[in-house]
């Protein structure tokens, strides 16, 4: 993943930041607090007038993630990912609630459930759900059972704005851990 640091926010990023941060000031339960956030990411997705051209643009390695707002006190961050056709990332799970909403073309994710060691077997990873979102739609979760791989399964450019519950400009990535064990 290549990240950029915050940059220039639209008007209407700088409502939606507002929106998001009235809704974390409240405190609330990181599952609730998730989906609050996703109500009011929805309505904002596809506005053209969303993110500048500089955050449009993607990398021909991997995907792009674009800080738009990290809050001051680290209490949530909101970037835009780039996805070229076929990007994907790694089996990973999450250091804080999150909300995904697809700003334009369509973002796949296989959501996975740990299997505990049986005997003399490791723990494994099994698919739980295939998900498919397009423009407008929006997903949020919290830890656990968080676990999934997101990628561009379409033939276009893919744009889609995520809230994490953490500053991921301190912490580097809203990633907690990347999974490397055998799948279903």
């Amino acid at each position: 993943m290549t990240t950029t640091t915050p940059a220039r926010t639209t008007a209407r990023m700088a409502a939606l930041v507002s929106e998001i941060r009235a809704v974390v000031d409240r405190g609330l339960a990181p599952d609730l607090t998730a989906y609050l956030v996703g109500e009011r990411v929805a309505p904002h997705l596809g506005m053209p007038d969303l993110l500048t051209p500089g955050q449009r643009v993607g990398d021909p390695d991997r995907y792009r993630q674009h800080v738009l707002h990290a809050e001051p006190d680290g209490s949530f961050s909101v970037v835009a990912l780039v996805w070229l056709p076929g990007q994907e990332t790694a089996i990973h799970d999450h250091v804080s609630w999150c909300v995904a909403g697809v700003h334009e073309g369509e973002e796949s994710e296989i959501r996975y459930r740990l299997a505990p060691a049986a005997g003399d077997a490791c723990a494994r990873l099994v698919a739980t759900e295939h998900v498919v979102n397009g423009p407008g739609e929006v997903c949020g979760f919290a830890p656990p059972g968080d676990i999934h791989k997101v990628y561009n399964s379409c033939r276009t450019t893919a744009i889609s704005l995520h809230v994490y519950g953490a500053d991921v400009i301190r912490l580097g990535s809203s990633v907690r851990r990347v999974y490397a064990l055998p799948t279903d």
